[in-house]
């Protein structure tokens, strides 16, 4: 199948109540996971690339492999560029063929984030391709994404109605407690800002920094409106570990279709977990 403009399922999702997950992926091994994870419960999907990782692997060079990897997949996949502040890189992915690219102004003052957010939604949606922004700031660190804890700021409802409509973004990432990263203990999300959210905004709502938060968290963040779950840490950590697992495992391994190998496995099995946990696996086109 080829890749596809993710607005449809977002909107499928919000209406259902589920979630898709876009889930960051970081090598050729990692996109397989992915997608292969996707295939095997018959759910849509996103797969997300950073900055940085764009700037590792070649925006081309990822783009290319993502279409392979989908073009064999009997489910929906789309292809997103997550957290970017750079506009060049937008284009550069819209013309590469991602079918969704996420501008992050939400370091800007807010008349100077809805500005960059209209510029790239003209851009991207003369070219088919759907447009995410961030209002509120997510805290934490993960690439080359960094928020201070004192400057990470909550989403106001009344504002994200604004921005939303002025804007004309399709999806909104919404603060509401998360953060990008490792966790220093248990996040409380602030699912009451949530609904609220959710009542004033038509657009699917995005949580970003969802890698260890509690299932249960997760599944009411979903129940009450969100449509997509941004996951890396979790992925980058177990990919790590498997590496790490059978390099120790035997000092004389030096085959990466070994180690990298079973990466990907422990990977894609852990997608799969998430995948279930917004129950993407249910639902209906």
């Amino acid at each position: 199948m080829q890749l596809v403009n993710p607005i449809l399922m977002l909107q499928k999702a919000t209406e259902q109540k589920k979630a898709i997950c876009a889930l960051n992926a970081h090598t050729c091994e990692s996109i397989q996971a992915i997608v292969w994870a996707a295939q095997r419960l018959g759910a849509p999907v996103m797969v997300a690339a950073s900055q940085s990782t764009l700037q590792y692997m070649g925006v081309a060079e990822f783009a290319a492999i993502a279409k392979a990897v989908a073009k064999k997949a009997d489910v929906p996949v789309a292809l997103h560029l997550d957290h970017c502040t750079k506009f060049p890189m937008i284009v550069e992915c819209i013309k590469e063929g991602f079918t969704s690219v996420m501008i992050d102004g939400s370091h800007l003052p807010y008349e100077e984030n809805l500005a960059l957010a209209q510029k790239v939604v003209e851009v991207a949606h003369a070219a088919g391709v759907a447009v995410e922004s961030e209002l509120g700031r997510v805290g934490g660190a993960e690439d080359d994404l960094n928020v201070d804890e004192r400057e990470a700021t909550f989403t106001v409802p009344e504002e994200a109605a604004d921005y939303v409509r002025r804007s004309g973004v399709d999806s909104l990432a919404v603060a509401i407690g998360t953060a990008h990263g490792v966790y220093k203990g248990t996040p409380k999300l602030d699912l009451e800002r949530l609904s609220a959210i959710r009542a004033a905004v038509s657009v699917p709502l995005v949580l970003h920094g969802a890698s260890g938060v509690p299932d249960d968290a997760v599944r009411a963040a979903v129940a009450r409106g969100i449509a997509k779950v941004n996951i890396a840490t979790e992925l980058k950590i177990p990919m790590a570990g498997a590496v790490r697992e059978v390099l120790l495992g035997d000092e004389n391994e030096t085959d990466p279709r070994r180690y990298m190998g079973h990466a990907r496995e422990v990977v894609s099995a852990v997608a799969e977990k998430k995948i279930l946990l917004c129950g993407a696996d249910q639902i209906t086109f």
